[in-house]
């Protein structure tokens, strides 16, 4: 290696090295926020920690955790409390939408079991609108400060431009396609310059294709509920095929944020080159 080479590796090294020191230097300065908003912050910290802790200890530790949390406090009471169960219903889909572990694709799933294809997917639309209401309040009031620390101002800049350019159109196909996640959505659309009434109008349009999906998808899964949380062998059975649902949204959701991440970062050097 000659001496300019290894001159510009040192170089590479360095830049990146206090690139690396900025970035964490900014993501743990609050200097800036008022109370209120890092109080928000600490809140979004204590859900992420607490999320991955559930994925770690349902995968490595008990395969079945989530499922049959799911069914003990989500299906089975549903079922029992009759017409009363809506009720409790729509507040585990705003519940869900604060949690990762949970995904509201799965809860809709649920739906189907639950209630059949079509009430399923009635009430996958109302819960699914709860959701996305709650998750667009948390987002608008702590999510944006959070999201510039760690994706930056250039990622939200883009998400700007292109609700300032598609609005309502943005949202509506964003919820139309079943395996983009629909709490990610949410979260993202708080982060955003877009009307309440817009967002949530869009979200209606695009939730009715979506519910009726996870519906009837829930019926095809074949399980009847009451769920037996006490049969060791059936839940393993379901808690298997669970996982596996569960881990695919998962990883639609981290290439979801991934690919953001880059195409920000393409779109802003795209603009620059365009102003210049």
């Amino acid at each position: 290696m000659g001496i300019n080479e290894a001159e510009n590796e040192k170089e590479t090294t360095k830049s990146f090295t206090t690139k690396l020191k900025n970035y964490l230097k900014n993501l743990f300065d609050f200097s800036q926020l008022d109370t209120k908003t890092i109080l928000y912050i600490i809140i979004f910290i204590i859900l992420i920690v607490l999320s991955v802790f559930l994925l770690y200890y349902n995968y490595f530790v008990d395969e079945t955790f989530i499922y049959i949390l799911i069914a003990k406090w989500f299906v089975n009471p549903i079922w029992d409390l009759g017409f009363i169960g809506i009720f409790l219903f729509i507040a585990i889909m705003g519940i869900q939408g604060l949690l990762v572990p949970i995904p509201s694709e799965v809860v809709l799933l649920a739906t189907g079991i639950i209630w059949g294809w079509f009430l399923g997917g009635i009430m996958g639309i109302i819960g699914s609108m709860g959701a996305a209401s709650l998750c667009f309040y948390v987002s608008r009031r702590g999510g944006r400060p959070l999201a510039k620390k760690f994706i930056g101002e250039k990622g939200i800049d883009m998400a700007d431009d292109l609700i300032r350019k598609y609005g309502i159109k943005a949202i509506i196909v964003s919820r139309l396609i079943p395996f983009i996640s629909f709490d990610v959505i949410s979260y993202a659309s708080g982060l955003v310059d877009i009307d309440y009434k817009k967002y949530s109008i869009g979200t209606l349009i695009g939730s009715i294709f979506r519910a009726f999906f996870y519906s009837v998808l829930g019926v095809l899964l074949g399980f009847s509920p009451p769920i037996d949380t006490g049969d060791v062998a059936q839940m393993r059975s379901q808690a298997e095929v669970f996982n596996w649902v569960l881990l695919i949204v998962l990883a639609v959701l981290v290439l979801m944020v991934v690919a953001y991440f880059f195409t920000a970062r393409y779109y802003e050097k795209k603009k620059q080159e365009i102003k210049d």
